[in-house]
């Protein structure tokens, strides 16, 4: 058992440093975030990571529930207020072409494979409530917050290789950058954990409800 599981470990790492390199050379390309996620699934760090977030009460609760997000209707999510987050959603999701299936789907067999699998399908619902865009400064940002919230091993590494790569490839960003990380990070520390809400059973409430409630500031500047 102990010789089969450094076998799984040792595939892990080589799939986690195939898809950094692979990001770092195109920064777009969403299968290699994936590769990382899950080349660091087994690991330690990972395994702390999922323990912190099931020290929050309301978190532990939805991994324990297993809840995922039914069906969307994105035509019906865009019939709700202009304010809503449904509309919002949908809006989004249309506007920028996406398809809001995107995402490379886990097996739900663990703790693990279960926040993944959330974290996936709820990524844009992070974008829209936390205010941070889907330009290189602003997914930094977002990976500074899930960062704060989660303490998981991919979103620094994320975070560390976008620094890097904004260094060597757009350094006259790097201040609005750092700035975007400041301000992730700080919000994801303040606020209630997201990954603990049923958004799909809300999606009538009002973006800037959602954020009241939840204690997000949206800002472009960093207040100490």
């Amino acid at each position: 058992m102990e010789i089969m599981h450094r076998q799984i470990l040792h595939l892990d790492f080589f799939q986690a440093i195939r898809g950094a390199i692979s990001l770092f050379r195109d920064p777009t390309r969403t299968e290699s975030v994936y590769d990382i996620e899950d080349g660091l699934r087994h690991t330690k760090a990972t395994q702390l990571a999922v323990e912190y977030m099931k020290s929050d009460p309301a978190v532990d609760r939805i991994i324990a529930e297993r809840y995922l997000a039914p069906h969307l209707d994105l035509d019906s999510l865009f019939a709700l207020p202009a304010d809503s987050l449904g509309h919002t959603y949908a809006a989004y999701i249309k506007e920028s072409n996406f398809d809001p299936n995107f995402y490379r789907k886990v097996e739900v067999t663990d703790d693990t494979s279960y926040i993944f699998l959330r974290l996936r399908q709820t990524h844009d619902i992070w974008h829209i409530v936390t205010g941070f865009g889907t330009d290189v400064a602003g997914e930094l940002g977002l990976k500074a917050f899930e960062l704060a919230q989660t303490h998981r091993t991919m979103s620094l590494i994320l975070l560390a290789g976008g620094l890097l790569s904004t260094l060597s490839k757009s350094p006259a960003d790097l201040d609005r950058t750092l700035e975007c990380v400041a301000i992730g990070y700080r919000s994801g520390a303040k606020s209630r954990r997201l990954l603990s809400q049923k958004w799909e059973e809300q999606w009538s409430k009002s973006v800037s409800d959602w954020r009241k409630e939840l204690g997000i500031e949206v800002t472009n500047v960093y207040i100490p």
